[in-house]
């Protein structure tokens, strides 16, 4: 299943080939690490908190990492936070994080681990059995196959503790002042902090601790807001198990100007074919700005370095074509191939002139809503999701960003009626990068 084709790079030690491609950020032990990754294949571990019903784009460059480390014969240990969930991570964070019910975050951990499954190689028939104390070991059922990676949630062995043996034997071990040093908190320290949330660092910690005792993981990954965490983990294993593991933290999928990549009008770009298109998801990636191609290949796509390179010193329109290849590779490996070609085809169509205009995103309206007078133009984009306000509608003809079949709007008065649509049809574009086409029914 791994995706990642033996051309993607010269090195045969992951260490370096993570490092050839920029993700890492910050590791425990530079030369211990990469020694380690270099003579042993060992279980490593990445937690993802359900927060949501789907993974997005920020956690697909974790995804990645596991991709690689598993091409290279290492062992992907998928931790789900089932029982971090309940609690929620402060890090990165201005506000505290929305609780759900156990039945929610239920659901959600198993929809993520649904879309795993598109991306990773799992042995399914490995379980862990859970600890009935913080000193109570649990187990693993079996050895992993041979090149599979294996999923745990975290609710084994977090939600039947016992909170007053978990401080005792658990909380003895960290300075409050130390923690309040962390990044995680100390950006939280203005707006407020819950006691809730201040309990994360020991539980994540936690989960490092029973990884290494039980199943034998040996390093942590995550992204660089978790370094805090991560470092509180290695503390704990080594004063309570008194094993030796090790971090590594990753750059976050940041735009040239310090901004999370993957956010768009509508929220996250999610890798959910329901909730982002596969035309939506490819359209965010071709228009990306030129500062950052050479950083979205090297990240998100397994095209060799010498082609990442060369695809990044393209220059003015020619950029362009980079851009393409970039959105195309990341829509593939995302949405498959079939659905990348449609999405291609479909922006080749709507900015180029050429391919397919069916591959167009469609949205379907009830003829009856244009009878008669119709419906005004801005009541139409709105609901169309174009704008989100009447007030943005109006500055978009205005500033003649708006055009119907291709013809540029002028009157902010204009009516939709049912003969606006040609064959029950009507192109909509926003701007240069927001097309759909309306079919009545």
């Amino acid at each position: 299943m791994n995706f990642i084709p033996d051309s993607v790079s010269e090195h045969t030690n992951v260490y370096d080939v993570l490092k050839e491609r920029g993700f890492i950020e910050q590791t425990t032990d530079d030369e211990a690490i990469r020694e380690l990754l270099g003579k042993e294949k060992i279980r490593f571990y990445i937690g993802f908190d359900p927060t949501a019903d789907c993974l997005h784009v920020g956690h697909f460059m974790q995804v990645i990492i596991m991709m690689y480390m598993q091409k290279y014969g290492h062992t992907p240990v998928v931790l789900i936070g089932g029982g971090t969930g309940m609690v929620g991570d402060p890090s990165g964070r201005t506000d505290m994080r929305q609780m759900m019910t156990v039945e929610t975050i239920q659901h959600n951990c198993d929809r993520f681990k649904s879309l795993f499954d598109k991306f990773i190689d799992f042995d399914d028939e490995w379980k862990y059995s859970g600890n009935d104390g913080v000193y109570k070991p649990g187990k693993e059922n079996k050895i992993p196959e041979q090149g599979k990676a294996v999923a745990v949630n975290n609710a084994e062995w977090l939600r039947p503790l016992n909170y007053v043996e978990f401080i005792r034997e658990v909380g003895r071990h960290f300075s409050v002042n130390n923690m309040l040093r962390a990044e995680c908190f100390k950006q939280r320290m203005e707006k407020g902090l819950s006691f809730l949330e201040f309990n994360y660092m020991l539980m994540q910690s936690y989960d490092f601790m029973v990884m290494a005792r039980d199943i034998g993981c040996k390093m942590q990954f995550g992204g660089n807001d978790q370094w805090s965490n991560i470092l509180g983990g290695i503390e704990l294993t080594r004063k309570s198990c008194d094993k030796q593991v090790y971090g590594m933290t990753f750059s976050l999928l940041t735009t040239s100007e310090g901004k999370k990549m993957g956010k768009t009008q509508k929220g996250a770009l999610w890798l959910d074919a329901d909730k982002t298109s596969p035309y939506e998801f490819y359209q965010y990636w071709r228009n990306v700005a030129d500062a950052d191609v050479e950083k979205c290949l090297r990240m998100l796509t397994f095209l060799p370095m010498d082609e990442v390179k060369r695809l990044a010193s393209l220059k003015d329109q020619e950029i362009n074509k980079a851009k393409e290849i970039l959105a195309y590779e990341v829509t593939k490996l995302v949405h498959g191939e079939e659905e990348a070609k449609k999405a291609q085809e479909g922006a080749r169509a709507a900015f180029g002139g050429g391919g397919n205009m069916d591959n167009i995103p469609k949205v379907q309206k009830a003829a009856a809503d244009f009878a008669g007078e119709g419906i005004g133009v801005v009541t139409f984009i709105k609901e169309l999701g174009l704008v989100p306000s009447n007030r943005e509608g109006f500055m978009t003809i205005e500033q003649g960003g708006l055009k119907l079949d291709g013809e540029k709007v002028t009157d902010k008065k204009l009516m939709i009626t049912a003969d606006t649509f040609k064959d029950g049809k009507l192109l909509v574009e926003k701007g240069k990068k927001k097309k759909l086409v309306v079919e009545l029914v």
